[in-house]
């Protein structure tokens, strides 16, 4: 999902890669989410830079909220519901 069409940013981001079983588990907590509170994510695939692959490997699905990082591996939805709200 990209954000640029609204011209607003996306308060939840996801750092993921292609064929990452958590990262599809991550994604459908974060649309479930989000579509039940308003809000949009953005999704960036990490496998396009080299600088986004040494920071983030290790730690697939990433997610950011407001800009912080909020949970890495797996998302928990009351967790995500509350720093959303």
């Amino acid at each position: 999902m990209t954000t640029e069409a609204f011209g607003t940013a996306a308060r939840v981001l996801l750092y993921s890669k292609p064929g990452c079983h958590l990262c599809e588990e991550a994604r459908a907590v974060l649309e479930a989410v989000c579509a039940e509170l308003g809000e949009r994510y953005d999704e960036v695939d990490i496998t396009g830079s080299a600088e986004l692959m040494r920071t983030f490997a290790e730690e697939i699905p990433v997610t950011f909220v407001d800009g912080a990082q909020h949970d890495f591996w797996r998302v928990d939805p009351a967790r995500l519901r509350a720093a959303l709200a």
